[in-house]
Formats: structure tokens, sequence, C-alpha cells
């Protein structure tokens, strides 16, 4: 059976001399593993389709729930990131955090496609800040997961949230009148901007403004909320964080 998809691939590993095991977000099947035979070899039509980041319009053939390339036609290739070490490191976080899951799922694959593509346009074309690349991507990620947090009412009183401390690994935000004894600091605008992320239509995850600062709390919250909800952490993610005096 042939089955026609739109899909990013999100990790690419040599198997044998000239093929290779794709792992593709599309948006039709969620997370699914698709062999891609003979794409190493120099005159293959599907070499660049298999490349890491790249988005293609594919033709997969299904046997007893496996895949294979069959078609492929490039839609974008993502030339910013692979320019950029730090750019490429943050998109390779993503890829981690969208391949970590222990079986792949087919719910929801449109719309975190979407999330996806989204944030590696942003990236690629180097027009927004990337911690606030990052906050979006991992914002959104935990709502369309199942884990949004609340960030309208405090934790401590429950009266509406003007701006608060916020303790991510509790996933909890205190107004200044419960304050936290520790924790993230976001200001007014930034709960703002996190809410806008959380609801937005996804063509609007970044029509936000805010300061570099607010960004970056916003990237720290972000960040240690997504690994206390899955437990983990991410090698990609402390690559990244190594690069921060270099970026």
């Amino acid at each position: 059976m042939f089955v026609t998809t739109r899909g990013l691939v999100i990790r690419s590993v040599q198997y044998k001399d000239a093929d290779r095991v794709l792992t593709v977000l599309s948006d039709k099947l969620g997370r699914v593993t698709v062999k891609a035979r003979g794409v190493s070899r120099k005159n293959s039509r599907l070499a660049s389709s298999a490349q890491l980041f790249c988005c293609s319009d594919m033709v997969l053939y299904e046997n007893q729930g496996r895949y294979s390339l069959n078609e492929a036609q490039v839609v974008e290739q993502f030339e910013g990131l692979r320019s950029d070490i730090s750019r490429m490191a943050l998109a390779s976080y993503f890829a981690e955090v969208l391949g970590c899951e222990e079986e792949e799922e087919e719910a929801g694959g449109e719309e975190l496609l979407r999330l996806t593509l989204n944030c590696l346009y942003a990236l690629s074309g180097g027009k927004y800040p990337e911690s606030l690349i990052k906050a979006a991507f991992e914002l959104r990620y935990m709502a369309q997961s199942g884990y949004e947090p609340d960030l309208y009412s405090c934790s401590g009183c429950g009266e509406v949230l003007e701006s608060g401390r916020a303790i991510p690994e509790r996933g909890e935000v205190y107004c200044k009148n419960c304050a936290a004894p520790f924790g993230i600091d976001l200001s007014a605008n930034a709960l703002s901007a996190a809410r806008h992320i959380l609801t937005c239509e996804l063509k609007k995850l970044l029509s936000v403004s805010v300061s570099p600062d607010e960004a970056r709390a916003l990237s720290d919250f972000s960040g240690r909320y997504l690994r206390s909800c899955l437990e983990r952490g991410f090698k990609t993610l402390d690559f990244y964080n190594s690069l921060g005096d270099i970026r």
C-alpha cells in the first residue's frame, strides 16, 4: 500500500553501504521509521530527501507496518541551519525532543509537524532570537502533549496573575503576595507572551515583543519545565548551552 504524506526527517542513520534509516515526522502518520534504500549513492534521486531536516512530500510504501521511501519531492532544506553551528544545535535539540518517546505516535502529527516547521523556518531565517524560538517550541510542544502549564492563576492563592515567580520543576507560578522563595521571575510581558504562544494560531507563534532578558527567562522556564515533565535530559541541549559564550 502506498501512502502520500508530507514529512520532516528528524533522524538519519546510515544502514549497510547505501541505505539509510530515517525517523520522519509526518502529517498523516505522526512519527514513523522509514527505510530509504540506495540514497547514499551519488546518483540517487532521493539523496536530498534523506538528509536531516529536509522536508519533502513523500510517497511511502507500507508492508506489514514497515515503511520504505518510494518517491519524494523536496519542499524545504533549511540551508540556514547548516551554516550556523548554534542554529543546527538548537534544531538538533528539537529533533531529540520529537524523537524521545519510546513508541512511535500517530496522533497529532499534523499539528506537531506545523509547529516544528514554523520553528525551523524562523531559526533558519535568523530573524528571531534563538531563546524566543526555543521557548515557543517547548511551550507549544508541551501544550500539544497534554502538559500545558497554568500561567493564568497563582498556585498559592488562585488569583489572576499579572507577573509572577515560576518554579518550573513543579509547573507552578506564584504572585508577588505569595512570593516563592526561589524560581524564575516572569514579567507581565513575559507571561503575556507565553500565553500567546500557548493559544495562538501556529502561523502567529512568534508574533510577540519581548526583551532579550524576558526571552531568556521564558526559555529557562520552558526548558526546565519540559525536562521535568519528561523526566529526562537532552545531550543536544547540553551541547547547545555549551555554545553560550560564542553565540
